[in-house]
């Protein structure tokens, strides 16, 4: 019996004197790696390793073990899915995905969720984009009279389609088929739909794979398009500290992609499987998409106004804005670098033609990087030597006349000067008309640059 009581007394002592069990706080982030404008809230922090860097080890969370669960989606609705069965914290999607992420969890009565950060922008909505097959007939959203239209219902590109259609008094003319990216982008590249509209980048993923031609940009719409993360305000209340080095590691890969666009865009192509010359395209300059993490009025506004449209179409519940927007992780995050919050909150970027600081033409040679040009005669000029000298030219950029918008340089339409100067345009009809207003002729991408 004193053998036994002894025995007992060693293990009791062991179980007293070993260290208690660390506490493992699992991080469950929902991101879409092939939308460019959640790159920096989910695939950069995933390979960069960033959410760890600023991840807290004192106080409270000495003892803890950090868990980050990445998880993958084409589109924003699953994440949603994921986040109401209580396996993600975070979910990263686009404007309309993050409307329906409020509502459901406002309308569920037992969770909520907050909007904390916006991961990348458009102002006036390029990067959403009605695209068809290269070699289709139809030039113009009208041409679209009694033919089938095919985008991922409710994304943001549905919305801008929906609003389209109205704009153009189509709505009863032009059938609505629900596709997922992946499909849509095939069914281009097959010529089995009339029409593809997507959210960003599938429209220049078509353009520059040579499959499809971009008949409306979404900056016809005029409703800004933005992508942004959300959290479950119960894990927020539990770790505002970990929410905050979330929005902290977002905005480092947000200022990564600005320091080196050619490398962030080289990177993440490896990571993702979409094309560098698409991503720089984004990134860089210029681009289609500014990655800054303010909640700005403009991005209320949209979110109220899409709101407004759902619940039209789709009967969704209401959302309270004044408490679903909770920007300050982000102001929190500002005020610890030692920047103007207020300044940046008003401080919108717009493509604008001949946007003060940027060139008119650029070219990315392989081995040689990315050549800035003063026109894009120049520009097509060093395209020629290139070919001549047997180097590869990865891809092309000019800006849209009309809209300031940049694009690759061989799916533009041009119009060449009585004095040989070249002027870019995305659409065609905007092509024609410069061309008669001014004098000019129309002349192919093959014609100036080969």
């Amino acid at each position: 019996m004193r053998h036994h009581s002894m025995l007992l007394g060693v293990a009791l002592t062991a179980l007293l004197s070993a260290p208690a069990f660390a506490e493992t706080i699992e991080i469950g982030i929902g991101h879409q790696s092939t939308v460019t404008n959640t790159v920096p809230g989910g695939i950069i922090l995933e390979k960069l390793g960033l959410l760890e860097k600023h991840l807290p080890h004192d106080g409270k969370y000495k003892d803890v073990d950090y868990k980050v669960v990445y998880q993958d989606y084409t589109s924003g609705p699953p994440i949603t899915n994921q986040m109401l069965a209580g396996k993600l914290a975070f979910g990263v999607m686009g404007d309309y995905p993050l409307i329906v992420n409020g509502a459901k969890f406002e309308a569920s009565g037992n969770a909520e969720t907050r909007l904390i950060a916006i991961t990348g922008y458009n102002l006036k909505g390029t990067g959403n984009g009605i695209v068809v097959p290269v070699a289709s007939e139809v030039f113009a959203l009208s041409d679209l009279k009694g033919k089938t239209i095919s985008t991922p219902v409710g994304s943001a590109a549905w919305g801008m389609t929906l609003k389209a259609l109205r704009d153009a008094g189509l709505s009863d003319d032009v059938r609505i088929q629900n596709q997922a990216p992946p499909v849509g982008v095939a069914s281009i590249a097959q010529g089995k739909v009339d029409a593809h509209a997507d959210f960003c980048p599938w429209s220049e993923v078509m353009e520059f794979r040579g499959t499809g031609r971009k008949i409306f940009d979404g900056s016809e719409a005029d409703i800004p398009t933005f992508h942004g993360t959300v959290v479950l305000k119960a894990f927020a209340d539990k770790y505002p500290e970990l929410v905050q080095a979330y929005v902290d590691a977002t905005m480092e890969a947000q200022d990564w992609i600005a320091k080196d666009p050619v490398v962030a865009a080289t990177k993440v192509s490896e990571w993702t499987g979409i094309e560098k010359e698409v991503l720089y395209l984004y990134f860089s300059n210029g681009g289609i998409s500014t990655f800054e993490p303010t909640l700005k009025a403009q991005w209320v506004d949209a979110l109220k106004y899409d709101h407004d449209l759902l619940a039209k179409e789709t009967k969704l519940t209401p959302l309270d804005f004044s408490r679903w927007v909770d920007p300050s992780f982000v102001k929190a995050a500002y005020k610890a670098q030692g920047k103007d919050y207020d300044a940046a909150v008003k401080s919108v970027v717009s493509s604008k033609p001949g946007a003060p600081g940027l060139k008119p033409a650029e070219i990315w040679i392989d081995g040689a990087g990315i050549t800035s040009f003063d026109s894009i005669k120049a520009m097509t000029d060093a395209a020629k030597a290139a070919k001549a000298d047997k180097k590869t030219v990865f891809a092309t950029y000019v800006y849209d006349h009309a809209s300031g918008l940049k694009l690759f340089g061989k799916v533009a339409f041009f119009v060449e000067g009585k004095d040989g100067a070249l002027t870019a345009f995305m659409k065609k009809g905007d092509a024609e008309a410069f061309a008669r207003s001014s004098g000019g002729k129309m002349v192919g991408w093959e014609a100036i640059a080969s």
